[in-house]
């Protein structure tokens, strides 16, 4: 008999949205050809809208029946839709089919252009792949990649697979998976993802991970698992619409005893049901999700909203989320007499010009940026991996690179307290020699985001409180705080300490939602009360431990979210609301005989598309505070 149950469900889900709409159109038509009585028919047209639309309602109802002994709102619908039938009254039944399968029409829209807008942002999967084999170079599709096969991946093109470098050096921008918006230097041996893209050199690469088990196919299943059934407020919902079918078979019989009157009975069954009651969590979700989407998040489950809607304390890491996670020059030092400042920068970035490694393009993209002297043409350019560059300017052979660069040229540098303060601040610090002689230094730090300082004042006026949670060393941590108006830090916090600052506030009452990106931070992000990572710059671990994911990594739409998962609770309390005030009008109005079936379809259904274009209205929800 299940078996039997699950074919005719299957049936029933062909077709999809157009076959919905066409049914519709036609159960339309049949109904108002069946009130203005213009075509003489040995039966009432109304019975087109009731096999259309009304026969599907019934079916479910009873596979829920059947398989699970699941009773919800159809179960209602298709009492009453029976009873109308029973007392010939088949215009009534014809239009409740027919409004309710249009209610959960509208209820697909909603849901299908709250997803559309994810679905835009995962269309990021490689669809070839160039594998080798025995020699030769073949162009395949990637999902026919297998583990173990050799790929070599061009200049410019996106990697197709998860995979380690076997041959070759390159720079990949890994924006998309890890948000970083510098290149990261790539050699045999590292670690690569599907969806990022080479930059400079061509590689060759061992695929480890491929098909389903790439990185940029775990984002799309984490688009795709957005589902507003999970939030705790659904399952409330559908429990009251359970116990609401056993009341209103009562209500039915009681009305039956009393009256004496088989048709309030069944109108009494037409307005109970349930259906503006139910749909009045899920679409509000869904809604608020596409509208979130839009705003670059990607919200995994319903239940996230909701719960940051309570968050009381927004802790943040620091890397990477409220900082770049790239460096810019903060200092330049020049060490020789016979050079100033200014000399040691512009030799620095004259060095860097040809350079593809950030740390050489955030020199000379600073310098472009605070000073006017035009730089000169380098020559004689060198990369010298894992150590800096060389290049000729001018009559002067220039080195820049770390400490280990200089010295293997037998140059002799000094470490300040100035530099050792820079490094104890977490800088990079890059030495500069011209002809063999130590000149200079630059430092180089991480900067806090543009937009970072704002977003922790409108947190702080939407009622939550900032507080910084990082590994950094403690001078680090009150540096970016202080910058950014963040009055509670806590620095060099272990994973146990993050979780440890976490469960003391839950105990305490103050619901915390942590942001962060690293995998330290994956665990406070699976305990917080809301975890959110930065989807870009963030390591799979932790995107997979959050609830939400930031895709674009601009946290100025943070302030956005939180008021916006307010909102939603607000939709939400206002639909259930109205749902059960309606309810209750059409059942009393029933019950003394004033609505018939056909006018009670009509209001109750027409309630339901009122909750549902209210819902609506959030995905495109603005905050105009």
């Amino acid at each position: 008999m299940k078996a039997f149950m699950k074919k005719v469900e299957h049936f029933l889900e062909l077709g999809g949205t157009k076959k919905d709409i066409a049914f519709l159109c036609i159960s339309g038509v049949s109904l108002v050809l069946s009130l203005l009585k213009i075509v003489p028919l040995p039966f009432d047209i109304a019975w087109v809208a009731i096999i259309l639309c009304g026969v599907p309602i019934v079916l479910e109802a009873i596979i829920g029946l059947v398989t699970e002994f699941d009773i919800k709102a159809d179960v209602l619908v298709s009492l009453a839709l029976i009873a109308s039938v029973c007392i010939h009254e088949d215009f009534a039944a014809g239009e409740i089919a027919f409004i309710m399968q249009l209610g959960a029409l509208l209820e697909d829209l909603t849901v299908a252009k709250a997803r559309s807008g994810i679905e835009k942002l995962v269309k990021l999967t490689p669809q070839t792949a160039r594998v080798l084999k025995n020699g030769k170079e073949s162009v395949v599709p990637a999902e026919d990649v297998s583990v173990g096969d050799t790929v070599r991946v061009l200049p410019g093109e996106s990697i197709p697979v998860d995979g380690i470098i076997t041959s070759g050096e390159t720079s990949i921008d890994q924006s998309v998976m890890t948000g970083e918006s510098m290149p990261v230097d790539k050699k045999a041996g590292d670690e690569v993802s599907s969806g990022t893209v080479n930059r400079f050199g061509a590689f060759e690469m061992k695929a480890t991970k491929v098909g389903s088990d790439s990185s940029i196919q775990r984002m799309i299943r984490l688009v795709q698992s957005a589902d507003a059934g999970k939030a705790k407020i659904v399952s409330f919902a559908d429990k009251f619409a359970t116990w609401i079918v056993v009341i209103a078979l009562v209500a039915a019989v009681l009305t039956f005893i009393f009256s004496g009157k088989i048709i309030r009975a069944v109108t009494i069954l037409v307005v109970f049901c349930p259906c503006a009651l139910v749909l009045a969590t899920p679409t509000a979700i869904m809604a608020a999700i596409g509208n979130a989407t839009k705003h670059g998040f990607l919200v995994r489950e319903g239940d996230a909203l909701e719960r940051l809607s309570k968050v009381s304390v927004i802790a943040f890491d620091k890397t990477g989320t409220l900082t770049y996670g790239m460096p810019k020059v903060t200092a330049v030092k020049s060490v020789n007499d016979n050079y100033s400042d200014s000399d040691v920068f512009f030799l620095a970035a004259c060095a860097e010009q040809l350079s593809e490694h950030p740390l050489g393009k955030a020199i000379v993209k600073s310098y472009n940026e605070s000073e006017t002297k035009p730089l000169v043409p380098a020559y004689n350019f060198k990369m010298i991996p894992g150590k800096g560059a060389c290049a000729s300017i001018g009559e002067k052979t220039v080195l820049a690179g770390n400490f280990e660069l200089l010295s293997g040229e037998g140059i002799k540098i000094e470490k300040t307290s100035e530099i050792e303060s820079f490094l104890e601040n977490g800088c990079t610090v890059i030495y500069l020699a011209a002809d063999g002689e130590y000149i200079g230094y630059a430092a180089l730090s991480d900067t806090p985001r543009e937009n970072a300082k704002d977003t922790i004042k409108n947190l702080f006026s939407l009622g939550t409180e900032p507080v910084l949670l990082t590994g950094d060393n403690t001078k680090a941590a009150k540096s970016v705080a202080s910058k950014l108006g963040i009055k509670n830090v806590k620095a060099e916090c272990l994973p146990e300490t993050k979780l440890e600052f976490i469960d003391n506030c839950e105990k305490g009452e103050k619901p915390v939602c942590m942001i962060g990106d690293g995998i330290n931070d994956a665990p406070a992000l699976k305990r917080a009360t809301v975890g959110i990572a930065m989807g870009g710059i963030g390591s799979d671990i932790a995107v997979d431990a959050a609830d939400i994911a930031l895709v674009n990594d601009d946290i100025s739409e943070l302030p956005f979210l939180k008021a916006l998962s307010s909102r939603m609770m607000k939709t939400i309390k206002l639909n259930l609301t109205f749902s059960m005030t309606l309810n209750f009008v059409a059942i009393t109005l029933a019950i003394i005989g004033t609505l018939n079936p056909v006018i009670g379809a009509l209001v109750h259904n027409a309630g339901s598309v009122l909750v549902i274009i209210n819902s609506a209205l959030l995905l495109k929800w603005r905050n105009k505070k």
